[in-house]
């Protein structure tokens, strides 16, 4: 890392081609898409898509018109999805940049078929249809009454998203499996899209056309009951500013939350909330310090995050070493898991004040 950063984030691009690979091959002939919103999970759509599409991946999903120019200029020739609907007023952006709106309300449709009738006509859309998730889409009997209508059009694609495909035995998966089927047979040759990451693990029932991985992508275990199949993404190393030896009865960090047990070794570490690495895991996070896991102290503060490295080596003890939050044991899920939040959470919030330094991808290639 650089004088000028606190941290390096390392971000490998060939695990990422490798891990859409990985979720291509399982899809056992899917199309095998890929989910690029929030920035590409933190890894940065710039570099993130150009590396998917040198993949094979041809098919993107994002969650906002302005993560759709983005994906745009990263991938000129790809087929861009906007997950989050269709905003009024939007139709002449939609499709200057050839975007295809998914379209989960009437009014979305309406509005979207207005588009058909102006110069150039309406671009495709999908037709995203709720199945239990109670948040974006039609219900079931809205979509199977508007089945045949000629106001509809021809959608592009009929898609909905499972509520808890990352538990293989939920029941209900096979009840959404069931329903996404019901509304298949009354959109007759409209390719299908229920899987998202987790999804594509429940089987063929549940993979159709087109799966939508995201998370998986960039490293996080889509099968949390299992091993984890996918190649580490994303490396978080801090530097050590300052070292102090503490006795018995001192604390450390605000409010005084921790307080020596006996002597103790404590470093600093150059990263914070403002970072991008929550408040959360005060007291309950780690880092590796010359492999040897060491525990934060105090509280997580916006620059700064203390270690307890009192059992670390002393040869990786000084000014300006190398401390890792994320890779290695410390993966993504184990973050997540440690700072009592999920590893989207972390990829999400990676912030801009590190030092970002690529590697793994030949943009010559493909």
């Amino acid at each position: 890392m650089t004088e000028s950063h606190g941290a390096r984030l390392t971000i490998d691009l060939g695990a990422l081609a490798a891990n859409w690979r990985i979720l291509a091959a399982q899809a056992a002939g899917a199309e095998c898409a890929a989910v690029i919103k929030a920035d590409a999970y933190g890894c940065g759509i710039a570099r993130a898509a150009p590396a998917l599409w040198r993949a094979g991946c041809r098919t993107f999903f994002v969650a906002h018109l302005s993560e759709a120019e983005a994906a745009r200029r990263a991938v000129p020739e790809a087929v861009i999805y906007v997950l989050n609907g269709f905003p009024p007023g939007s139709a002449d952006a939609y499709r200057a940049g050839g975007f295809r709106p998914v379209l989960g309300a009437r009014a979305e449709i309406a509005e979207w078929a207005q588009t058909g009738r102006a110069p150039g006509g309406a671009l495709p859309a999908a037709l995203h249809v709720d199945t239990g998730m109670n948040r974006l889409g039609l219900s079931v009997p809205e979509a199977l009454d508007l089945a045949g209508d000629p106001g509809l059009g021809a959608p592009s694609l009929l898609m909905s998203h499972l509520v808890s495909a990352e538990v293989a035995g939920d029941p209900l998966n096979a009840r959404q499996v069931a329903d996404f089927a019901r509304l298949r047979a009354a959109f007759p040759g409209v390719p299908a899209s229920l899987a998202n990451s987790s999804g594509i693990f429940l089987g063929p029932e549940a993979r159709h056309q087109m799966v939508r991985p995201g998370y998986a992508l960039y490293g996080g275990n889509p099968t949390p009951e299992r091993p984890n199949p996918m190649r580490p993404v994303v490396r978080l190393d801090a530097r050590i500013l300052q070292l102090r030896d503490v006795s018995r009865g001192e604390t450390a960090g605000y409010n005084a939350r921790w307080t020596a047990p006996g002597p103790r070794r404590l470093a600093t570490l150059s990263v914070g909330y403002a970072d991008g690495y929550p408040r959360s895991a005060s007291g309950r996070g780690a880092a590796l310090v010359g492999g040897v896991l060491c525990p934060f102290v105090g509280t997580v503060s916006m620059d700064l995050i203390i270690l307890d490295v009192t059992d670390a080596p002393a040869a990786a003890l000084e000014r300006g070493a190398p401390a890792t939050l994320i890779g290695d044991r410390l993966d993504v899920d184990e973050v997540g898991r440690r700072a009592g939040t999920i590893g989207y959470e972390i990829l999400t919030s990676l912030g801009k004040r590190y030092d970002r330094h690529y590697i793994g991808d030949d943009p010559a290639a493909g």
